[in-house]
């Protein structure tokens, strides 16, 4: 990841957790946690966090609207549908 400040293992973090959630907190660091040499998760800010949900949030309404400007009122029934499936 490209956006990532530094890459810790998790025994790193263990020991370094106050420091990684300052840097998160007030510094807007992103930072990798390792583990078997994988990285497993990242540490991010409360407001990069809230800035996802929100990206994710437009993403799903632009998608609900799309879908809406598609449907042609037609529908299946769940018999029909499985019928279909089956054969």
């Amino acid at each position: 990841m490209d956006t990532l400040v530094e890459t810790l293992t998790t025994r790193e973090a263990r020991s370094q957790f106050s420091e990684v959630l300052g840097r998160v907190q007030y510094g807007d660091d992103r930072i990798g946690i390792t583990r078997n040499g994988k990285l497993a998760a990242v540490v991010v800010s409360v407001g990069d966090l809230e800035a996802l949900e929100q990206f994710e949030m437009a993403q799903d309404l632009a998608a609900h609207r799309a879908a809406r400007a598609e449907d042609d009122g037609q529908r299946v029934s769940l018999e029909t549908l499985r019928s279909e499936l089956a054969a």
